[in-house]
């Protein structure tokens, strides 16, 4: 019975850590104007606890070069969802933050 409720309380605890991803949000901020240069960061986090994330505005700026943001999108892409116990968590997260601007 002792290892029942310990394995019960392991269980409950990793799937309580997978809705915490540590993720470099973006933030959302720009002038409007969407600008002719276009800049783009994605990652992906596996189970919530796995994965190398920069997708925010400064690496998207960065890779396309703008120093004025103009406008920032943000898309959110999950793989197999599910929800337990108050906590929804999925299998595989795909963050892309899309940056135009000058």
């Amino acid at each position: 019975m002792k290892k029942a409720i310990i394995i019960v309380a392991l269980a409950f605890a990793v799937i309580a850590l997978m809705g915490c991803p540590a993720v470099n949000k973006p933030a959302l901020m720009g002038t409007g104007v969407v600008g002719s240069k276009i800049g783009q960061s994605s990652g992906s986090i596996i189970l919530g606890l796995f994965g190398d994330v920069d997708a925010g505005v400064i690496a998207a700026a960065k890779a396309g070069g703008i120093t004025k943001i103009g406008l920032v999108d943000v898309k959110v892409k999950t793989l197999m969802g599910f929800g337990f116990a108050g906590f929804y968590n999925a299998l595989v997260v795909t963050y892309t933050t899309t940056v135009s601007g000058e």
